[in-house]
């Protein structure tokens, strides 16, 4: 059962936070994300605080925003009680849009600077399909994440869906190196999420099987993010969901530590960037 802390628009902004007409109003602003980046951004963060906070409290917890940029989700996660830092290994990333976190730390998703089970919340919002060794990252993530009380969201854009290759879709589908080299012919440059360099294929199965292949750690709710709840099917069809859940949320928890499972040691330094 859902436990829903925070599901209203708290912001008063009138914007639909649920079914069918949350889906079609994130679209619409999607649109628009090129020349109003900041409505988007903003109606997004404060999406992801909803989905958190049906399953978590965010309240007095610690929350790292991992891949977070210039903190339009650690501005949400404070709005509901979270104290919250974001970590993003780009500085320029982190300046986006003439923004600039409240508190942030530049490292490395892969060897996250915080200790063994630090955060009560950890999220992760379409940073992994930018991370070659995703594994790694994911690792950490669940790694600084409290046992049994706290709680991970991660989302991510799966390759075979319609925007799998980001500025360069649809045509990822005829390979991520030729997207990119067109892109580059029309445009003259060569785009900010470049196959091989920025942006990685990643499918759905993958990441799922890491999840079940580990033994301290439980996915509790997984469904295409865009979608309405009624349509959560279609992340737990293998096949469809690649090209239908469009992007995939997937929120897990940390078992508790046991002595055939112990905690992971902890780290105690921030480690210098040492790239993607």
């Amino acid at each position: 059962m859902l436990t829903e802390y925070h599901h209203l628009d708290t912001k008063g902004t009138g914007d639909p936070t649920r079914g069918l007409a949350r889906s079609i109003h994130l679209f619409k602003l999607f649109r628009h994300e090129g020349t109003d980046p900041d409505r988007f951004y903003s109606y997004l963060a404060a999406d992801v605080v909803r989905q958190i906070s049906r399953f978590q409290d965010p309240r007095n917890a610690l929350a790292v925003d991992i891949g977070g940029g210039p903190g339009y989700i650690a501005e949400e996660l404070r709005a509901a009680g979270a104290r919250c830092v974001v970590v993003d290994q780009s500085a320029e990333e982190l300046r986006l849009h003439g923004r600039q976190p409240e508190s942030a730390i530049q490292c490395d998703a892969q060897a996250l600077g915080l200790h063994d089970g630090a955060a009560q919340i950890v999220c992760s919002s379409n940073m992994l399909e930018h991370t070659a060794r995703w594994q790694r990252a994911l690792a950490e993530m669940v790694r600084v994440l409290e046992p049994a009380a706290g709680l991970g969201y991660l989302t991510f854009g799966n390759w075979y869906s319609p925007w799998g290759g980001h500025e360069t879709a649809p045509w990822h589908y005829l390979g991520g190196h030729a997207a990119a080299d067109r892109y580059e012919r029309r445009y003259g440059r060569r785009p900010k999420n470049e196959f091989g360099v920025s942006l990685y294929r990643l499918h759905v199965h993958e990441v799922v099987d890491w999840f079940r292949a580990r033994d301290d750690v439980e996915i509790v709710w997984m469904a295409p993010r865009y979608w309405p709840d009624w349509l959560r099917w279609i992340a737990h069809i293998p096949g469809v969901r690649e090209v239908g859940n469009w992007n995939t949320l997937i929120i897990f928890r940390r078992k508790p530590a046991t002595p055939e499972r112990p905690a992971t040691p902890e780290r105690t330094a921030i480690p210098a960037d040492t790239g993607r």
